[in-house]
């Protein structure tokens, strides 16, 4: 059997993390009318704010006159950010509106003067940002965010957010990993005997899915009948489950949407949302059951493969169920391929059945 190395990352995640695409920063009701939040986000300052007209906006959280964080000052009445230090107010879109210090006949425009402004998505709840390459600030994003698959999905019914002590790589392997279910999430509730599988993937635009099936594992009866699933999985980090199945009689749909954010340094913010529809909220007992469960024991593992890979081990993926991971390398080649040269992104994942045992 063929394996391929695993390239370990750098320390800084941002050196792993691809641009030109959108990443999950914040969820809307952590962003406040007339309140200014920090973010970090491939290890860059990002300063989240909101109008008190209710317009979400990002800015480089570094005022250009002394470096000063932006985020300890205020939003102004007529929208502008305030700097603690001098006073300098910048416009939602970066351009400096005001200098308090300057006098008549000193000739200086404040507009010629500006503080970088991210584009921002905000959409059922939460809040995308899009982080361009070096040198491509100004050119407009080169494609939308991710949409939530379901009609009237104004916000997430379930949260759940863990920090994981690893670079995007490791937590997005982590999670797509459909061998390590038994061992990772050994609990009496979860199928433990390993079975064998097999699945059809199709590509994406910019990554692949796991085609429609019913699922195996007994906790989904929980839901309902006739339950089936579809998985996908798109650039950067970005991981769908569209369960659709029966309960009292009626059809229902469910999206759980997983991201996984680098924030700075070795720390992955990994994000999990889930939506349904609001004549189906009496089953959120059962994602606050298992969300944190589910994500803690993936948090757990990372953690202790970081004990080992202090050790700058060489890794490997193997052609079993590891492909899905070889896929993601293989897409992120392509994409920063993409952005290096400006060619169009082709993507390099064909149709294909996968069969292996978990």
């Amino acid at each position: 059997m063929n394996a391929e190395p695993l390239t370990q990352s750098g320390a800084d995640d941002a050196s792993a993390a691809l641009r030109d695409l959108w990443y999950l920063g914040a969820l809307s009701r952590d962003v406040r009318a007339g309140r200014l939040r920090r973010e970090m986000l491939l290890g860059e300052p990002v300063l989240l704010g909101r109008t008190r007209d209710g317009k979400a906006f990002a800015l480089r959280d570094i005022c250009p006159h002394r470096g000063v964080p932006l985020s300890a000052g205020r939003i102004h009445a007529e929208g502008t950010v305030e700097c603690p230090y001098h006073g300098w107010r910048f416009r939602t879109d970066g351009v400096c509106a005001a200098i308090p210090s300057l006098v008549d006949g000193q000739d200086l425009d404040p507009a010629r003067i500006r503080v970088r402004s991210y584009p921002l998505r905000e959409e059922s709840g939460l809040v995308w940002i899009y982080m361009a390459a070096p040198g491509r600030e100004a050119l407009p994003p080169r494609n939308e965010p991710p949409r939530i698959p379901l009609t009237g999905a104004t916000a997430p019914g379930f949260v759940e957010r863990q920090m994981f002590p690893c670079d995007i790589d490791h937590a997005v392997i982590g999670l797509m990993d459909p061998a390590h279910g038994p061992y990772v999430h050994s609990h009496w509730w979860w199928q433990r005997k390993p079975r064998e599988k097999s699945k059809r993937y199709e590509p994406l635009p910019n990554g692949f899915i796991m085609s429609r099936h019913a699922p195996t594992k007994p906790v989904y009866k929980l839901l309902g009948s006739e339950v089936s699933t579809e998985i996908t999985f798109e650039l950067p980090g970005v991981r769908f489950e569209n369960i659709h199945g029966r309960v009292l009689g009626k059809s229902f749909d469910v999206v759980l949407l997983t991201c996984c954010t680098p924030r700075e340094g070795e720390q992955t913010e990994v994000i999990q949302t889930v939506f349904w529809p609001a004549w189906l909220s009496f089953i959120k007992p059962f994602f606050m059951a298992l969300g944190p469960t589910f994500l803690g024991d993936d948090r757990r593992i990372v953690e202790l493969q970081r004990e080992g890979l202090r050790f700058n081990p060489r890794l490997m993926l193997i052609q079993d169920a590891d492909v899905p991971a070889i896929w993601y390398h293989r897409l992120k080649k392509a994409w920063a391929e993409s952005v290096r040269t400006g060619a169009p992104f082709v993507n390099p994942i064909t149709e294909t059945t996968l069969r292996w045992r978990s």
